[in-house]
């Protein structure tokens, strides 16, 4: 059977979809992975947590990468494969959409926020290690210029990018509300993932494991493929965008 016309066969056959996305799906807006030749491990060294919070050098890089957008994680736009996404969420087949992205291209794309669990943070604005209160970057950038060491200005604690770094501790309340939607869903859909970082990979494993439907959507086999029901090996938005149009909602 053609591709798209069995991802909407299933699609259509579900209740309740979750999604879980990885760097595959932005790569198409120009947002760079991880771990493969090019990607972003392979040009800079990751910072730890722990140097983070020791090292104000260490800060000092953290932020220049920040700032100076060294890391590429900002800046791009949504492609096909988010419109899409954001489409099923209004048509109420997509319950939650689960990222290990950063990059914040679900909620540019159309998903509302609420809809989005960032079990890896977000890189498009800073956080308080302390307090938690969110800071925007611009209104941090005359500080950092005037090469200050960011701290917040409600209770004095280091500012971080909102990600989730090497040495972090999960996002505990994100980590529930995922495995929560896992449980409860009948069909789980992860669009370009490696499914290597735990325990982020663990999630679609506990939507099978309790009886959904399991499909991986990815350019290259993943360590998961055998407990999935459907594997396509392909490029995601050509391939949502004519999901998309079989299910009667095509994209603009």
């Amino acid at each position: 059977m053609d591709e798209a016309q069995s991802l909407a066969n299933h699609i259509e056959a579900a209740d309740r979809v979750v999604i879980f996305t990885g760097a595959g799906i932005s790569t198409e807006s120009g947002i760079p992975d991880f771990r493969s030749p090019g990607g972003v491990w392979s040009k800079m060294k990751p910072i730890y947590f722990q140097d983070f919070v020791a090292d104000p050098e260490a800060r000092k890089e953290g932020w220049r990468r920040v700032f100076e957008r060294t890391a590429g994680w900002t800046g791009a736009t949504p492609n096909a494969g988010h419109f899409a996404i954001a489409k099923l969420v209004e048509m109420g087949k997509v319950t939650r959409v689960v990222t290990q992205n950063v990059d914040n291209l679900h909620q540019d794309g159309g998903v509302p926020d609420e809809k989005v669990i960032e079990v890896h943070g977000n890189a498009s604005y800073a956080k308080c290690l302390n307090c938690g209160k969110r800071h925007e970057y611009e209104a941090l950038r005359p500080r950092w210029e005037a090469k200050e060491d960011l701290t917040c200005d409600f209770c004095g604690g280091l500012l971080k990018s909102a990600t989730i770094s090497f040495g972090q501790a999960m996002p505990e309340k994100q980590m529930a509300i995922a495995e929560s939607e896992a449980l409860s869903c009948d069909l789980m859909i992860a669009l370009g993932s490696s499914l290597v970082v735990y325990p982020a990979a663990n999630i679609p494993l506990i939507a099978k494991q309790h009886g959904a439907k399991y499909i991986i959507i990815n350019r290259e086999e993943t360590e998961h493929d055998v407990y999935a029901d459907l594997v396509l090996n392909t490029e995601i938005g050509p391939l949502l965008r004519e999901t998309m149009s079989l299910l009667g909602s095509p994209l603009e």
